[in-house]
């Protein structure tokens, strides 16, 4: 049987994104397979974004019998997923600015106020960097690219 949604102005048709919360506590509770994707499909797209909230909103009050731990194993997974992601850009960005600076590991550690081994730490993404730190990584390696420039 198709899902359908009472007394809402939305149709199940309609993107995920588009759902109110009543119509996420519907799919959870009475939809199908393909309901289900569809919602995991939006959360592993934006695993902090409206959808995602939703889903963990209605699983505070309803527990749709193997639904509700799929939906929040869908949730860890995404959301770590995302979260590895990020880490490594991070650690691109990091390393990204050691090159451009044109400065040594050594020299470039010093300069934001680090170890080397911390900073390879920030490259290799096993740490993240502070907002504070990253800003002053951008701002070493942007300085020491352009006294590079100038000595030329």
């Amino acid at each position: 049987m198709a899902l359908r949604f009472r007394n809402l102005n939305v149709s199940p048709d309609d993107p995920v994104k588009r759902w109110p919360v009543e119509a996420v506590q519907t799919a959870l509770e009475r939809g199908s397979v393909r309901d289900w994707q569809r919602l995991i499909e939006v959360i592993d797209r934006d695993p902090w974004g409206k959808t995602a909230r939703q889903v963990e909103h209605v699983l505070t009050y309803s527990r749709p019998y193997g639904v509700a731990n799929l939906m929040e194993r869908v949730l860890r997974s995404a959301r770590a997923g995302a979260e590895r992601a990020e880490r490594a850009a991070v650690a691109g960005k990091v390393k990204q600015a050691i090159t451009a600076s044109g400065l040594t590991r050594a020299e470039f550690a010093s300069r934001i106020g680090t170890s080397v081994s911390r900073l390879s730490t920030y490259a290799t993404g096993k740490v993240v960097p502070s907002a504070a730190l990253m800003i002053r990584i951008e701002r070493v390696a942007a300085d020491s690219s352009s006294e590079s420039h100038e000595i030329r």
